[in-house]
Order: C-alpha cells, then sequence, then structure tokens
C-alpha cells in the first residue's frame, strides 16, 4: 500500500521529524512511503533518510536562492484557515500559497493512506482530504493541554472528521476521548518509533550525565542545572553535558556561569546523530514538566543509560519503571517529602551516581524495555490499525516508480536512490569511524559503495593541499558481504602533523579518490584517553563529521604542550591549572599572558606557577592598547630560561572547543575579560570595551 506522511519540516531534527522519518523507514520495508514537506528551508535534511523513502516539499524557502517562494505574492497573504498569530507564526507560517499547495497535493495524491504529523496539517487534511478515497490519520506529538484554544478551535474538528486520530502516550489519548466524546474518529494511543542505535551502547564507566532536547522552558534545564550544581561537591569528577539548541540558550549558559558550574556543565549545542553521544554517559537526565512522549528517554534507554525523569504528565510514567529501568522523581509535594522538586531531583542524581552497581542493574533493564519502542514494532500497530479501519488495505502491492507528484510545483526532491549494489560506486562512500582503545582509528566503509578498484583509506592534510597524506589498504575480504570493509589507522604506525585531514577512498590504479561520508563516529573512547606521546611530541586525533557531512580528523602534534585542566574566574585574576606534557615543571616556572601581536612593545603578564597553578591578575590586561580587542595568549615557562610552552586543551572528544568550552566575563572598569578557546584549542583571553559588550 501506499502510505503518505505530513510534516511541516522534514529537513530538521526535532523530536516530530525524528519519529516520523523512523516510522517511515519502518513501514518501507512492506509499503510504499513517501514524506511530504510543506516546506524545505533548506537543500538537505538534516537527518539520513532511507532512500526507499521518497521526500517531496511543497513550498521552497530556501533563502538566498532563486527557487525562494518566500516574498511569492500568494505567500504573502494569509492562510484561510490559520489567521491567528498565536496559532501560526514565523517564516514558514501557513499562507495562501501553503493552502493552495497542500489542497492541491490532497486532491491529486494516489496515496491510500494519509497521515498529517501536527495540528495545522490535521486542519489541512480534515478540510482538502474529505470525500478522498485515502484513510485519513492525525498525530499528536505534543499533548492536548499543550495548544492555545484558538488551535482547539481549529484542530477539533478536524480530527473528528479523520478516520483516526493518535497521540503518544495513553493518558493525553484519554483527555482527547474527554474532550471530543462524539469524535467519529477513533482516538487511540501508539507511541513514537525508536530504533536501537547503531552505535555501541554505554559502557557505564564514564562520570557524565547526558540531556537532550530543545532549549525551552518547559524542559526545565534550569532545574537540571540547578540540582547538579547542589551534588558538584560531592560528585566532584563528575560532569553535566545538555545537548540540543532553543531560545533558553542564553538564559542556561548565565545560570551555569552564576553557579560557577562552567567547568562542570557544557552546553553541546545540536548533535545529529544523537546516538554516539548517549553512548559517552553513565547517567541520562530528563527534568521536564512535562513531556508527551519522551523520545530521548527511550534513545537514552536503548543505549543502555539508566534514566532520571521527572514524573511529569504523559511519557515518563508510561515508559520507566521506578526503581526497575529508571528513577521518577516527583516533581512537588507530598510525595517528594516536602521537598521542592531541585531537591528531590538532586537526591535521585546522587543516589544513582554514587552507586555503580544500582546504574548497571537499571542500565540493562532499560535496553530490554526500549525494544518495544523499536520502529518495526510501532510499524506493526499502525499496519493493524489500517486494517481494523479498511479490512483488506494493508496488503502488499507492487512498487510502482515515480508518482503523481513527483517535481510537482519545481524544486522537489527526487526519489533517492537505492544503496548501491556491490561493484556500483556512491560518490561519497559512507563510512563509520570508531577511536579504539588505544586512540587508532578505525574505518569501516560500507562495501556495497566500493569497487574493485577501489584500495585505500587515504587521509590529505588539508592544510598543505595534498602533499602530507595516511594510506592504509582496503581489505578485499569482507567486501562480499555488503556491509563494512575497515581499515585502522594506528596511532604508532602514523605520524600525523597537526591539521585537519580530509578522508577518501583511492583507487591506486588512478589515485582517483572519492571523499568518505560521516554515517557514524563514536569517540567515547577519548573521554578518559590520555595524550599520547610520540617521538616528535604529544599528539592527539578527534575524528569528527564536518558541517556538510564528510569524515574528518582533527589532529594536534606539539613538542611540548601545557593542558588547561582547569580555569576559574576570581575577583582579582584568572587561575589556570595546567598539566605539561614532554617537560617536567622546575624552579622558577611562571604562567604567562603574552599579548599578540605587541612584538615585544608591551610586556608579559607574569605570575608564579606553583603545584601546575598560576592566577594571572586582571590589572596589567585591562590597560587596551587595540582598537577592537586585545587578544592575550596563555603559555607556561616550565623553569626559569625556559622557552614558553602554549596551553590548551587537546585532551577529550571535542574536534573544536570554541563556543563549547565557554567562560564568564570579568568586568575592570570600561573592559570585559574573558578567556576562550582559539580554533586551535588552545587558551587565550580576550578583553574588549564593556559599552555595549554582550554579557
Amino acid at each position: 500500500m501506499k502510505i503518505e506522511f505530513l510534516l511541516h519540516n522534514a529537513y530538521g531534527i526535532g523530536g516530530t521529524i525524528r519519529s516520523t522519518v523512523n516510522l517511515a523507514s519502518a513501514l518501507a520495508d512492506r509499503h510504499d512511503v513517501r514524506i511530504i514537506s510543506v516546506n524545505r528551508p533548506v537543500d538537505e535534511p538534516e537527518l539520513s533518510i532511507d532512500p526507499r523513502v521518497r521526500v517531496t516539499p511543497l513550498v521552497d524557502l530556501r533563502e538566498g536562492t532563486e527557487h525562494d517562494e518566500y516574498e511569492a505574492p500568494l505567500n504573502q497573504r494569509p492562510s484561510e484557515i490559520f489567521r491567528d498569530e498565536r496559532i501560526d507564526n514565523g517564516r514558514m507560517a501557513a499562507t495562501a500559497l501553503t493552502d493552495e499547495r497542500v489542497a492541491a497535493h490532497l486532491a491529486a495524491t494516489d496515496a491510500d493512506v494519509v497521515i498529517a504529523t501536527r495540528p495545522k496539517l490535521i486542519g489541512y487534511l480534515a478540510r482538502y482530504g474529505a470525500d478522498r478515497p485515502y484513510l485519513r490519520l492525525g498525530q499528536e506529538h505534543l499533548t492536548h493541554e499543550a495548544h492555545v484554544a484558538e488551535l482547539h478551535a481549529v484542530m477539533d474538528p478536524a480530527i473528528a472528521a479523520l478516520d483516526a486520530f493518535a497521540t503518544v502516550s495513553e493518558a493525553d489519548a484519554g483527555h482527547y476521548r474527554e474532550a471530543l466524546p462524539d469524535a467519529g474518529a477513533r482516538i487511540l494511543s501508539i507511541p513514537n518509533a525508536v530504533p536501537a542505535p547503531a552505535a555501541a551502547p554505554s559502557d557505564g564507566t564514564s562520570r557524565t550525565i547526558v540531556s537532550a532536547g530543545r532549549l525551552v522552558g518547559v524542559k526545565r534545564y534550569d532545574r537540571l542545572i540547578a540540582a547538579f550544581g547542589k551534588i558538584a561537591d560531592e560528585r566532584p569528577d563528575w560532569n553535566l553535558r545538555i545537548y540540543g539548541r532553543g531560545p533558553a540558550k542564553a538564559k542556561l549558559r548565565k545560570q551555569i556561569e552564576e553557579l560557577g558550574l562552567y567547568e562542570r556543565v557544557t552546553l553541546m549545542g545540536a548533535r545529529s546523530p544523537i546516538e554516539t553521544e548517549w553512548s559517552k554517559g553513565a547517567v541520562a537526565a530528563v527534568a521536564s514538566d512535562a513531556e508527551s512522549f519522551g523520545m530521548t528517554i527511550v534513545e537514552a534507554m536503548h543505549a543502555g543509560l539508566p534514566v532520571v525523569a521527572t514524573d511529569c504528565p504523559y511519557g515518563p510514567r508510561e515508559i520507566l519503571t521506578d526503581g526497575t529501568d529508571g528513577l521518577l522523581v516527583p516533581l512537588a509535594g507530598p510525595e517528594a517529602d516536602g521537598h521542592d522538586a531541585v531537591d528531590a531531583y538532586a537526591e535521585a542524581l546522587l543516589k544513582v551516581t554514587g552507586d555503580a552497581a544500582l546504574r548497571v542493574r537499571l542500565g540493562d533493564a532499560a535496553r530490554t524495555a526500549a525494544h518495544r519502542y523499536e520502529p518495526s514494532a510501532v510499524a506493526r500497530r499502525y499496519e493493524e490499525l489500517f486494517e481494523e479501519l479498511r479490512p483488506g488495505c494493508t496488503a502488499e502491492r507492487p512498487k510502482k516508480g515515480g508518482g503523481l507528484l513527483r517535481g510537482l510545483f519545481g524544486g522537489g526532491r527526487k526519489q533517492q536512490p537505492a544503496a548501491p549494489r556491490p561493484q556500483e560506486s556512491a560518490a561519497h562512500p559512507e563510512a563509520r569511524c570508531t577511536v579504539d582503545a588505544d586512540g587508532s582509528l578505525l574505518v569501516r566503509v560500507r562495501a556495497g559503495e566500493l569497487t574493485g578498484a577501489d584500495t585505500h583509506v587515504l587521509l590529505r592534510h588539508r592544510g598543505s593541499k595534498g602533499k602530507e597524506t595516511v594510506r592504509v589498504p582496503l581489505p578485499e575480504r569482507g567486501r562480499e558481504t555488503g556491509e563494512w570493509v575497515e581499515a585502522r589507522i594506528g596511532r604508532t604506525a602514523h605520524m600525523m602533523s597537526e591539521g585537519r585531514w580530509d578522508t577518501y577512498v583511492e583507487r591506486s590504479g588512478d589515485s582517483s579518490r572519492r571523499r568518505l561520508r560521516a554515517a557514524l563516529v563514536e569517540q567515547k573512547t577519548l573521554l578518559d584517553l590520555p595524550l599520547q606521546p610520540s617521538a616528535k611530541g604529544v599528539t592527539a586525533w578527534v575524528p569528527y563529521g564536518t558541517s556538510d557531512g564528510f569524515l574528518a580528523v582533527r589532529t594536534w602534534l606539539r613538542p611540548e604542550h601545557a593542558e588547561a585542566t582547569e580555569v576559574r574566574m576570581g575577583a582579582d585574576g584568572v587561575s589556570v591549572s595546567f598539566a605539561l606534557s614532554g617537560t617536567a615543571p622546575g624552579e622558577g616556572a611562571e604562567l604567562v599572558a603574552r599579548l599578540r601581536g605587541a612584538d615585544g612593545a608591551v610586556g608579559d603578564v607574569r605570575t608564579p606557577a606553583e603545584g601546575g597553578a598560576g592566577t594571572l591578575p586582571y590589572g596589567p590586561m585591562s590597560r587596551r592598547v587595540g582598537e577592537e580587542q586585545d587578544l592575550w595568549d596563555l603559555y607556561v615557562r616550565p623553569a626559569a630560561g625556559a622557552a614558553l610552552v602554549r596551553v590548551g586543551r587537546l585532551a577529550g572528544d571535542f574536534a573544536d572547543r570554541k563556543g563549547i568550552d565557554t567562560f564568564p566575563a570579568a568586568n575592570r572598569g570600561d573592559v570585559r575579560l574573558r578567556p576562550y578557546f582559539t580554533v586551535t584549542n588552545d587558551l587565550t583571553i580576550s578583553v574588549k570595551d564593556a559599552v555595549g559588550e554582550d554579557a
């Protein structure tokens, strides 16, 4: 059968998009599945979408392109259905153009089932899909309470006109049944589809708490940060990572700085795929006031993490069993023994971080429980629903190429090709990279995207324009299985100079190469891996996915190095603790700040470094010299008369620390001083005028 999903925007990484992509992929095993993205804001989706699932956009909103329809006259007219800005606003709000495109699509589609994934789309499906032969289903990815009255005024009658409406929790389905007792639609709950990760699960040995989601108020990351602050002194070796993006970022960063947790709590930004980040953790944290479902809960469970979640309405209490596969924390009231939610959450964190056996037991049970949310299981529930609504409709039909709407409206995404068979080549073969226990890199290339002429994995130094390369043979064995062919880049076998290295498969006969796409990059070994000594100095290798999706490696090679282990902003100066590599501190050791580009015209700021630490006074660095800012680079002089050694932070799993490892500013009169890590992960202090400077 032919199944279509209507998505507002298939090109992002939100929970609705992820769950739709997961379910579509599972249904594609037996059906012809399409995703209709009402809007197309960028060229390609951020998520990897199964090549069997065709994605067709209706309105092209790619800024700066010749296809951008934002200024089109019809797009400047309001939607006939969604006129209230409290219902819909922003660049991708419904307009008369959206109305026209969706109406045309729903009139022309040959689908057997159309599933609308958001309230606005449910309204469209009810109006423009009426009297059509296909089944009409709606989905609720938030909750009944999450929508304003103006939206319910449009959405509720639309739900009643559908064949079925699925929420992601049984509690929310109950709310909708109460609110719509006379609805003709069948109202039920079917959870989101969350696949088991391809990445290796957590081994539970890290000291990292991981949380992920959109940075918005309801997620209550402020509660999580405050709770972590309460246990930070008792758990000095633990840290907290928060993944996601959203409007609350600046407020959360300010809270982290005010609590003095800036070396313990990190706002990591968005990551896709997120599965490799869950595996770096030992505990997962959800501190929300409400969760319609909790995809991140199930993702963490798949990775073998015990989840500490607030017992908030809907999702968590239907997913987790307190004390069996996670911990549920009361939000308030007598159930919390008079404690507020922050205290109760802090106690739960203290409990699970202090008991390794408990973490293992909960994590093992969580992995088992997560299987019930795998896409194949959720897809079966949808197929059963289709069969109940229209017996016989789930019978498989031959898949046809093309489709009535391929290329409709221009700028549509063509059907993605199926994975290449052996001996067929892809423009950019898919690769996975794992850091081995000794820091070596295991690069696995998908066998079906190699040809017999591909003989090596090639690493090419970006700065030298190909003059520096590393080649590792690709074995012939294993290619016939159609899975993965592995090449090992050994730490002791290869000396890689500092910089960025792009990865390729190379054909030795004509030296042609194809760049590798990063499918999965597993870095968790780097969390505890020390910097590696070599004949030429200390080294570090960090594989990562570039912003445009390719596999690269960031490397450092330094004869001597001072690793910044802690940076603290005090009342009178910045204190830096460090560990020297390549040399040992001696008598007269100093921490030194040197003004960049001063050519000796401005003297160094120096302070004794005893026990691997020193405090640089703000005063001398506060005397502005440059027009826009002064940059003071930090060094260690290991002993009196010794050469300076640059201070940086090279260990760990960060290819780029700039903008992630951040510090508060210190105000000194009219100037503001703030440490930061440069693009090479070296430590520098920026000094700017405080007037107009963003705090």
